[in-house]
């Protein structure tokens, strides 16, 4: 009789848990890849499957019903969305902000459904599926671009009413460039957004490897399309992050290689390359950005920066009212980020964002918030669990690959968060608030 391996068994799920998982792999995937549905469906429907994903958690989170201790809740979440309502008093657009403050509830109630109610597994197994679905249709979409269609394509249900009659390439959901050397946008219809989440699948695809969760050969298949998929985007950015990502992963090797009471020597060299790495964009800026391909002001990034800046030191103390996505009909949105056409609804960088929404409170709150789940992701990583009674941590334990996920996808959301604001909305709070709720609940 032969016998099956456990790392190529097939694994049987109990029915109440197959829908729960292909829930969640449904609602990441409506959080990774939004313009996908607004696209494709219009952004009536994109609102449905929002509704949809925010109902399904609530009956999971209902069912579950988990019980969490008071000092087991994230406080700078809390507080950070308690800012978020409670700026509607002050807010100088006060209808957008509550729907801003409720698409944040909505947010973080799809992120309490992924820690209260799945373990790390299945929530690995959720991220791989919905990136799975995200690259696979995004080269297939693609490829039929290329191959049959062979010029632009605008979103489906989307009518621009253009003066100059040439729309801008930001506008486009594909620029059939897939066989021309890139830059492709995928199903998501942008290429940084694409190539960030290639990077989160790189992550999941190699865990799941290296902890012997897949099948290796169909894991090995997803791993070199997600990283030819990478490659494809051709994003500076996520270039960055990758680098990032690799820099912490040799940090956390570093530190699961020496006891808690020797990690000293690695955490000054982790603030001696924080500091290096500052100081030589710095001294270096010119030359960093032509490496990447980026002009100095970073698209326009720059620009940006100097305008929000100005219309944050107007308010400075508690912003002018939570808003993430920025409306362009009210003011001070209205024309405010305009680049070769294109009007942008963002500050391209998280923390000025939130200053100019939150003011100075919310972006102190925003920080601690960011830092703390780091932190907790950091211990994760390289501490051995699970702990004894007295919250000693178990040298008999192995180390596990999965252990690295919040730690990593966290390092690239901080190197994501200062060129890009999406760490406030959809996928990125989405993740933020999650891990914040997920690492709170089991720290010892």
């Amino acid at each position: 009789m032969t016998q099956t391996s456990p790392a190529t068994a097939p694994r049987t799920v109990p029915t109440g848990q197959g829908w729960m998982l292909a829930f969640a792999g449904f609602t990441f995937f409506t959080l990774f890849a939004p313009d996908f549905w607004r696209n494709a469906i219009s952004w009536w429907g994109w609102g449905a499957a929002v509704l949809l994903c925010l109902a399904g958690s609530i009956v999971f989170l209902v069912r579950a019903r988990p019980r969490v201790p008071a000092r087991k809740w994230p406080k700078t979440l809390l507080l950070f969305l308690l800012l978020c309502i409670v700026s509607i008093a002050w807010s100088s657009y006060r209808p957008e902000t509550v729907v801003a403050a409720f698409a944040q509830l909505a947010t973080t109630t799809a992120a309490a459904f992924f820690a209260l109610c799945l373990s790390w597994q299945q929530i690995l197994r959720a991220l791989g599926a919905a990136f799975r679905w995200i690259i696979g249709l995004s080269l297939i979409f693609e490829l039929i671009v290329s191959l049959v269609i062979r010029h632009h394509i605008l979103p489906i249900f989307t009518t621009y009413q253009y003066p100059s009659g040439k729309l801008p390439n930001a506008f486009y959901w594909s620029r059939d460039l897939l066989l021309h050397g890139g830059q492709i946008q995928g199903i998501v219809g942008n290429s940084d957004i694409l190539g960030m989440i290639t990077l989160f699948a790189l992550i999941v695809f190699g865990i799941q490897l290296a902890d012997r969760t897949v099948n290796r050969t169909a894991g090995i298949v997803w791993l070199v399309l997600a990283g030819i998929t990478f490659l494809l985007t051709r994003s500076s950015t996520v270039s960055v992050a990758l680098a990032v990502v690799v820099v912490v992963l040799l940090f956390a090797w570093w530190g699961r290689s020496v006891p808690q009471s020797r990690r000293v020597p690695v955490y000054v060299t982790a603030a001696a390359v924080i500091v290096v790495g500052a100081a030589s964009v710095i001294l270096f800026w010119g030359t960093i950005t032509k490496l990447l391909g980026k002009s100095a002001d970073l698209t326009g990034r720059t620009d940006i920066w100097d305008k929000v800046i100005h219309l944050a030191q107007q308010k400075p103390y508690f912003g002018w009212g939570w808003i993430s996505y920025w409306a362009p009909w009210v003011e001070p949105f209205k024309g405010l980020a305009i680049r070769n056409k294109v009007e942008y609804l963002q500050a391209h960088n998280a923390y000025l964002d939130v200053w100019l929404q939150l003011g100075i409170l919310g972006l102190v709150i925003f920080v601690l918030l960011v830092l703390t789940v780091f932190g907790r992701a950091w211990f994760k990583a390289v501490d051995r669990a699970p702990f004894d009674e007295q919250g000693v941590v178990r040298a008999d334990v192995p180390y596990t690959a999965i252990t690295l996920l919040p730690l990593l996808f966290m390092a690239a959301l901080i190197a994501q968060s200062f060129t890009e604001s999406r760490l406030l909305i959809e996928a990125g709070f989405a993740l933020l608030a999650m891990f914040s709720i997920k690492t709170k609940l089991e720290r010892p």
